[in-house]
């Protein structure tokens, strides 16, 4: 999956970091570099259109366009995998939320 291994490779707020005033702040993407939204929304369109695969992958064999009951599994398998995968992203972002909102100041 090079989407998800995107979320590594971020550039948010360029060489300085993220700025205030005329230049990119938080949440916005530096110059040339990508979002976190944008990486985000490809993967889960990503997961879903693999499900989508898997699913007609298993109509074509239930239906006898098919006989490779390789390629039904292997699709189901690889969509079993990136949805795992982006749960347990899901997950982590979640942990890292909680962290952040029960830090004082």
């Amino acid at each position: 999956m090079s989407g998800l291994n995107q979320i590594g490779n971020l550039n948010v707020g360029g060489v300085n970091g993220p700025q205030i005033g005329g230049t990119p702040a938080v949440g916005s993407p530096a110059e040339g570099g990508v979002s976190f939204k944008d990486v985000l929304m490809k993967n889960l369109n990503e997961v879903n259109q693999m499900q989508d695969d898997a699913d007609k992958s298993l109509q074509d064999f239930v239906s006898g366009k098919t006989q490779n009951m390789g390629e039904v599994i292997s699709a189901s398998q690889k969509a079993s995998m990136a949805f795992s995968m982006l749960t347990q992203i899901r997950n982590k972002l979640q942990d890292a939320y909680d962290e952040v909102k029960n830090l004082r100041i």
